[in-house]
């Protein structure tokens, strides 16, 4: 993903983006890596995840904030005063979506809930809210942290080794897919208000992504009413899928159709084994998996890993090496999907999506904090009289504050 200055396919979209952590600022990130204008605008006390390190580059960004947050400008604004309340009414003046995590009941108790105020005084306004739980119901309003609701939603009763017991998933996917799931949502209500002409209110929370992660586990339960249990690296349906290990790594072999195994098999130096009546279907090799496993170990223990998942995948066979992160990240396969994105000095996974004529590109390094607030306010038509007095007011700030503070 490369530096560059093109429209991209979001240009002339502007976003207020109030949320915090993880979820909204990577549903904005992607919204600004295919050229949405992004203003961050941050509490006084700052979005916690510059504290969350190390590691920190040269000017104290925390690597988890860095990840997340750039392709964006800054302003640190107190929205919790009203007259920090009345700056941000002037920025939603030429918004076209706003994005905020607070808890449930926070905007309407400061008079700035969407269908009392924001919808009659910005009616093309696209008001996405993030929670973890929904506003109301029986666990409405709680606030939601992804390793939580990987509990709540059973994903932790789905993972790990039937030894160990539940584990948490060592990324926070729940997050991440609930900002997915808003930048989809957000697309999708500026596309009917092309037709409309009205903006919408959309909410999204971690509790509803996590639940649609629930695949094929959901599915099964819903048919024959059993829980699933733990698997470990192998699939609950499909044999043979698991980690085996080899002579220099460990490596997860899949096949999934009779064709897969067959090729596999051959590849393995093993042909009559997918003419053997334990393994002859899917459904037999599920129920003699043991037999199989031990066969698998066997033929494999003495190969190359890497090669061997080159040679599998060659044949159609899915296989991957259990790689380590700097491995990945080294791969030449990884710079030709151009999923490292760069700019001056600045490091980042990129984006997922590739647009042919309107790619994604790397305008801005993640902010410092209220790096952009003077320029964003001149845009927003204050003059630096009225600027310098939101200084002094403490309105705008350029010194985080402790939280409460």
């Amino acid at each position: 993903m490369a530096a560059g200055n093109g429209a991209g396919a979001l240009a002339g979209i502007r976003v207020i983006d109030l949320s915090r952590v993880l979820g909204g600022p990577f549903c904005t990130q992607l919204l600004g890596d295919h050229g949405a204008d992004v203003i961050k605008v941050e509490p006084p006390s700052g979005d916690e995840t510059r504290e969350w390190g190390p590691p920190f580059d040269n000017q104290g960004l925390s690597a988890y904030y860095s990840g997340i947050n750039r392709n964006k400008r800054d302003i640190a604004l107190d929205i919790g005063r009203p007259e920090g309340r009345e700056v941000l009414l002037r920025l939603l003046d030429t918004a076209d979506v706003m994005i905020e995590n607070f808890k449930p009941g926070t905007l309407e108790k400061w008079g700035l809930g969407y269908a009392e105020t924001l919808a009659k005084r910005f009616p093309r306004l696209i008001h996405a809210r993030i929670t973890g739980f929904g506003g109301d119901g029986p666990l409405g309003g709680f606030p939601g942290y992804d390793a939580m609701v990987q509990a709540w939603a059973g994903m932790m009763s789905v993972n790990g080794l039937p030894e160990s017991g539940m584990t948490r998933i060592g990324v926070p996917l729940v997050d991440i897919g609930t900002g997915l799931n808003t930048a989809v949502g957000i697309l999708m209500a500026v596309i009917e208000r092309a037709r409309s002409g009205k903006g919408q209110f959309l909410e999204v929370t971690l509790y509803d992504a996590a639940l649609t992660f629930q695949h094929p586990h959901a599915p099964n339960y819903f048919m024959n009413g059993v829980a699933p249990k733990l698997t470990g690296n192998s699939h609950s349906t499909v044999a043979p899928y698991q980690v085996k290990q080899t002579r220099t790594c460990q490596v997860l072999i899949g096949a999934g159709n009779q064709r897969q195994f067959r090729v596999l098999m051959r590849e393995l130096g093993r042909p009559e084994v997918a003419d053997d009546l334990r393994f002859r279907t899917n459904k037999d090799r599920v129920a003699n998996l043991p037999a199989l496993t031990d066969i698998l170990t066997a033929c494999v223990a003495e190969e190359d890993g890497l090669a061997l998942a080159m040679r599998l995948m060659q044949a159609g066979v899915p296989c991957g090496p259990l790689l380590q992160v700097p491995d990945v990240f080294e791969h030449p396969h990884t710079r030709h999907r151009a999923m490292i994105a760069e700019l001056d000095g600045y490091r980042g996974v990129g984006t997922p999506i590739k647009l042919g004529r309107t790619p994604a590109t790397v305008r801005r390094r993640p902010p410092l904090f209220n790096q952009h607030g003077r320029e964003v306010l001149r845009e927003a038509g204050y003059g630096e009289a009225e600027i310098e007095g939101l200084l002094r007011a403490g309105i705008l700030t350029d010194e985080r504050r402790k939280a409460g503070g």
